[in-house]
């Protein structure tokens, strides 16, 4: 009954997620080992949509690593451990915290012997930024600590780039990339730990800086952002786009601009106002004010539109069925469906 709820479930998400994205690009998951223990270690932007787009399209049944402090309420607490999530303890959780992190990477070590897959962010944070920053070394630990314990389990890593269009706006895109898998075990040198810490977090440092736009340069960071936005570049293509980047002057600044729409798009952006104003309304005046951090507005976004659209559809049914009948309403909600999907992907 639990594995039918889990697939459900999946099956309610990916179908979210398909419908609010224009576009969900995925390529590489040919590298993502089937049978063998793995480590997903993607880069973080988009809060708790990066664990979504993961979890749905990546070819395994993955467990989650995340950060301890979104387990504080019982009922937030369930509801991710149904989602196979499992907390883990950082500095800012107080030094005591630490010590619970030896069992969970115990735990980690007994799913890896089951050749289970796991997710961790590598990072220990998101940003809304398009960088790579400096990698935790708790990832490491994890893994090492996995070896020592399973000499004979084969154990891999596969960096996952996610690249957002926009990431905090609407409508959106987005693109993963799984990287080649990496065998742990030839990386680990017991004489020499802290090498072997260096080596690993090096290399997939590197994958994840080649796999998602990465702007080096921390103190232009905004002028070479305002460049690649006012090129349009495509930021679903960070191979290219960090070509580009190789070739801009980080000196030069540009104004925040608005692209001007067409009036076309112009027409088309006023009518799914209209069609939608009372989730849109809702949503500017009653959800979106609670975003605290602009990480979190896609993550927001999407879960209020994944429980406020079948409201709305459901209602609106209900209305035109009333003045009407069952066949005019379910015409009008389909073809407000097919609109809608429609807009979102000509964005």
């Amino acid at each position: 009954m639990k594995n039918i709820g889990y697939r459900l479930l999946k099956v309610w998400i990916k179908s979210g997620l398909y419908l609010y994205y224009g576009k969900i690009r995925v390529s590489g998951l040919e590298n993502v080992p089937k049978d063998k223990a793995v480590l997903f270690l993607p880069n973080h932007q988009g809060a708790l949509l990066d664990v979504l787009l993961i979890a749905i399209d990546c070819n395994r049944k993955p467990f989650f690593l995340t950060r301890s402090d979104v387990f504080t309420k019982p009922t937030l607490k369930k509801f991710f451990a149904y989602l196979r999530m499992i907390p883990i303890y950082r500095i800012r959780d107080g030094r005591e915290a630490l010590k619970n992190n030896q069992a969970v990477f115990d735990q980690c070590a007994e799913i890896f012997k089951d050749n289970h897959a796991i997710v961790m962010f590598p990072e220990a944070n998101h940003n809304i930024k398009r960088r790579v920053r400096p990698l935790s070394k708790g990832f490491t630990r994890i893994l090492f600590n996995a070896v020592e314990r399973l000499p004979e389990t084969e154990l891999y890593i596969v960096p996952v780039g996610l690249n957002y269009r926009s990431n905090s706006g609407f409508p959106d895109k987005v693109a993963l990339y799984y990287d080649k898998n990496i065998l742990v075990n030839t990386l680990y040198d017991p004489k020499d730990v802290q090498a072997s810490v260096n080596r690993v977090k090096g290399k997939v440092s590197d994958r994840l800086k080649q796999l998602t736009t990465h702007i080096e340069d921390f103190n232009n960071y905004e002028n070479i952002a305002g460049q690649l936005n006012g090129m349009d570049v495509d930021f679903l293509n960070p191979f290219e786009t960090n070509k580009v980047i190789e070739g801009l002057d980080p000196s030069v600044k540009v104004s925040g601009q608005v692209r001007k729409k067409g009036p076309l798009r112009a027409v088309a952006d006023a009518i799914f106002e209209v069609l939608n104003f009372p989730v849109i309304l809702l949503w500017r005046k009653w959800a979106k004010p609670k975003v605290w951090e602009p990480e979190f507005m896609g993550t927001l976004r999407f879960g209020f539109s994944l429980l406020a659209y079948p409201v709305y559809y459901a209602l609106l049914f209900t209305c035109i069925a009333l003045f009407c009948d069952s066949l005019v309403a379910l015409a009008v909600i389909l073809a407000l469906f097919v609109y809608n999907w429609a807009y979102v992907r000509s964005n």
